[in-house]
């Protein structure tokens, strides 16, 4: 997969007779999961949503009406574009992507500890898992930390300047 596309979910195992399969999302976003919106494969291979049931976490796509069928798509991950997704997700004030913040610069009190490398949801938390700047490794400090995106710990998020102001992330690092 390219890095312009984004994994959002992953098919698991068949759960019907007629095709129906446990669906995973990793993504905050169910609304794009519509009857005819179609998604790319593990494979490489498109796939249609013939229906979704975020209650049960359940998905069917065209084509695939078969236990049989089905199971051909059981462990693969599905996958869309950042441009679909900046069309198709709606976010509210102070929300942001996840790719957005990855490659953003982290300042404590004016202090830089590090680069936003990849941010992992952990519980029903997200965290920044930040890249410790060489200085402060150099200082004897970790070279990667974890920071809670709650307001705890984060002031600000600057999207065009991809600057992350914090406070108390010092601590967080130093305990790291």
């Amino acid at each position: 997969m390219s890095t312009e596309e984004l994994q959002i979910a992953t098919i698991g195992k068949v759960v019907a007779l007629r095709g129906e399969l446990k669906f995973h999302l990793q993504c905050d976003f169910s609304s794009q999961f519509e009857k005819g919106n179609i998604f790319k494969l593990t494979n490489g291979n498109q796939v249609e949503i013939e229906s979704y049931n975020k209650d049960k976490s359940l998905i069917k796509f065209v084509g695939y009406n078969t236990r049989e069928d089905a199971q051909k798509l059981t462990n693969q991950k599905l996958f869309t574009s950042i441009k679909e997704t900046i069309e198709n997700c709606t976010l509210e004030d102070g929300e942001f992507f996840w790719f957005d913040m990855i490659g953003s610069k982290v300042l404590d009190d004016e202090l830089y500890l590090g680069d936003v490398f990849e941010i992992e949801r952990i519980g029903v938390l997200d965290y920044l898992v930040v890249k410790t700047s060489d200085l402060l490794v150099q200082k004897e400090l970790s070279s990667s930390f974890y920071i809670p995106y709650i307001d705890e710990y984060i002031l600000n998020f600057d999207k065009d300047a991809k600057v992350i102001l914090t406070k108390s992330a010092l601590a967080l690092l130093e305990a790291s």
